[in-house]
């Protein structure tokens, strides 16, 4: 069985970061990601899904830091559903489906986002370090021949 979700898309707010009682950050957001039109549909109209999705660790963290609403984004994780009781109204029974993110992508440049064009974040902890993101490496070059080619 497979369970995952690739999408692309901005962000419908701000993102709050919150901790849970243990002490982990988390961050909850909604994602507008365009759909393609059916045939009959108002071209004129904008056609959008709001995906919820909710990160966690280092992710939320730098996701708060770094993104705002209108950032654009891409998230790679996998669907989760979960219920709880209604704190307001008893006998209310929420279920909430959402992306979990297992990494988080900045498709923002520099000029409209604070963030790094294409930097990439995963609930590993592992990201990219920014002060490379503006050098190119040095690639040797290499005295080649059609003689030394394989095939």
């Amino acid at each position: 069985m497979i369970n995952r979700v690739i999408l692309v898309g901005r962000l419908t707010r701000d993102p709050e970061l919150r901790s849970t009682q243990s002490g982990k950050s988390v961050v909850s957001f909604t994602l507008a990601v365009d759909r393609r039109k059916s045939r009959d549909a108002d071209p004129n109209m904008p056609t959008a899904d709001f995906i919820s999705c909710v990160a966690w660790n280092q992710t939320a963290e730098l996701m708060s830091r770094y993104t705002h609403k209108g950032s654009q984004i891409g998230v790679e994780g996998r669907i989760q559903t979960r219920n709880y009781d209604d704190p307001n109204v008893p006998g209310k029974r929420v279920y909430v489906t959402e992306v979990v993110c297992d990494s988080v992508t900045f498709l923002d440049s520099r000029n409209t986002a604070s963030a790094n064009q294409g930097t990439s974040v995963d609930n590993s902890g592992y990201y990219p370090d920014p002060s490379y993101a503006d050098e190119t490496p040095e690639i040797p070059s290499l005295d080649i021949s059609s003689d030394d080619l394989p095939f």
